[in-house]
């Protein structure tokens, strides 16, 4: 019979009840639990992330600058209300996570409340306004990864447990991929292997899932081709793969090879990066975007805006802000005074890092264009609410620990899931 997995210790052992007679240590004040450096590095971000976004969207009556403002508002709410919540108190609600997480991607499939996001994806709802619960899910996600993980005390060396943590975690990518939504799948991916590798498994074991995953995704493209049909218009349809995502993927190995079909946004994108030269063409002179030859602009390619009219300056001031959010999560994850507190932060900052890498990348042709945004960046209200959501569970993370730095693991072999 499985062994009851031990309740997650969220404080420190050194942190226990004083003996008898001895002093209590004094709580630290409010300004004290307030990392203000990260918050300046955020504030900066999200104000430069405005200027563009507010450019990107002139002249296009497809989007709504005053939503993402909204967007903000609400975010900032959802921020503080984070930040004063103790996260603590989620760390033992794994399968309540799971639930949650499941419920909000399927939501769009409840007839009536779902809506078409076009090319055959249903990842919205209507409630008043169009609301993405996918990506509210990320949310969910990393709170559910960073608990499951958690419960092993840093050490996963059991292949069965292995399995069982592995299909659990691919139990959200399952779920979105019902409607589907790659881009934002391979995010939950993303979450998932970086709270895996920190969560302590074992590396022969995640060698062997990187090589299976390899290995899927060429039999996804093979069985596609053993599958595929011809309709009426003469043009092959496949199965398992959208078109457009098949197209997206063949334009990354070969980008030259139909410039004005499949390849023509890539080449846009590299157009409007080049010709922002060092300084750029000043805010609100975007050509490429504002002559409507790069598509998506605001959301998918706004990455290209801001290199077109700001320039290697601007993309490299960018890049910084990033790297300053990065090392201000990183300290935070190492002063953890417990493992799922860690694994949090670094479940958020591995989320960060792959919507980074593969935004800028695929703009520049280094990735494969998948519809990833921009965090802080792109335009999007339910977007912005999910990374000012995930700044607060950082936050949390932050003033719940105490001022010693590090965290106790118990070593635990092969410890099993009840």
């Amino acid at each position: 019979m499985a062994q009851q997995l031990p309740q997650i210790h969220s404080v420190h052992s050194s942190q226990r009840r004083p003996a008898h007679g001895s002093a209590r240590p004094a709580a630290p004040s409010l300004l004290a639990r307030v990392p203000w450096g990260f918050l300046a590095v955020i504030a900066v971000l999200v104000a430069y992330g405005l200027v563009v976004c507010w450019s990107a969207v002139q002249g296009d009556a497809d989007y709504n600058f005053t939503r993402q403002l909204q967007g903000v508002a609400v975010g900032l709410v959802a921020m503080v209300a984070l930040w004063a919540f103790d996260y603590r108190r989620l760390s033992n609600l794994t399968t309540a996570l799971l639930v949650i997480n499941v419920v909000l991607i399927l939501l769009p499939h409840i007839p009536g409340l779902g809506t078409d996001a076009g090319m055959g994806a249903k990842s919205w709802i209507k409630i008043g306004m169009q609301v993405q619960p996918g990506e509210f899910a990320k949310v969910t996600v990393v709170l559910f990864a960073a608990s499951l993980l958690a419960r092993y005390q840093g050490t996963l060396d059991d292949w069965r447990e292995y399995c069982k943590v592995l299909g659990m975690l691919l139990i959200p990518f399952a779920a979105i991929m019902t409607q589907p939504d790659l881009g934002t799948g391979l995010v939950y991916l993303a979450i998932s292997a970086v709270v895996l590798v920190m969560g302590g498994a074992k590396g022969r074991y995640l060698l062997i899932t990187l090589i299976a995953g390899i290995a899927a995704i060429a039999a996804v493209f093979a069985v596609d081709e053993l599958l595929k049909y011809q309709q009426s218009d003469g043009t092959w349809e496949y199965r398992l793969l959208k078109n457009y995502q098949r197209s997206r993927l063949l334009v990354f190995l070969n980008p030259e090879g139909d410039l004005s079909g499949d390849g023509y946004n890539l080449a846009q994108a590299k157009i409007a990066i080049g010709s922002g030269g060092l300084f750029g063409k000043g805010i609100g002179n975007a050509t490429q975007s504002t002559h409507g030859f790069l598509p998506e602009a605001p959301t998918d390619f706004i990455f290209c805006v801001l290199a077109e009219e700001f320039g290697f300056v601007g993309v490299m001031a960018l890049i910084g802000l990033y790297a300053l959010l990065i090392v201000a999560c990183l300290s935070i994850a190492r002063r953890a005074d417990n493992l799922f507190g860690m694994l949090i932060v670094m479940g958020v900052i591995g989320m960060w890092l792959f919507q980074i890498l593969e935004n800028i990348g695929m703009d520049c042709g280094l990735m494969p264009i998948t519809g990833i945004p921009l965090p802080f960046v792109s335009y999007g209200s339910s977007f912005m609410v999910v990374n000012f959501a995930l700044i607060g569970l950082i936050g949390s993370v932050y003033s719940h620990t105490s001022t010693q730095s590090g965290f106790a693991r118990t070593p635990s072999h092969g410890r099993k899931a009840s």
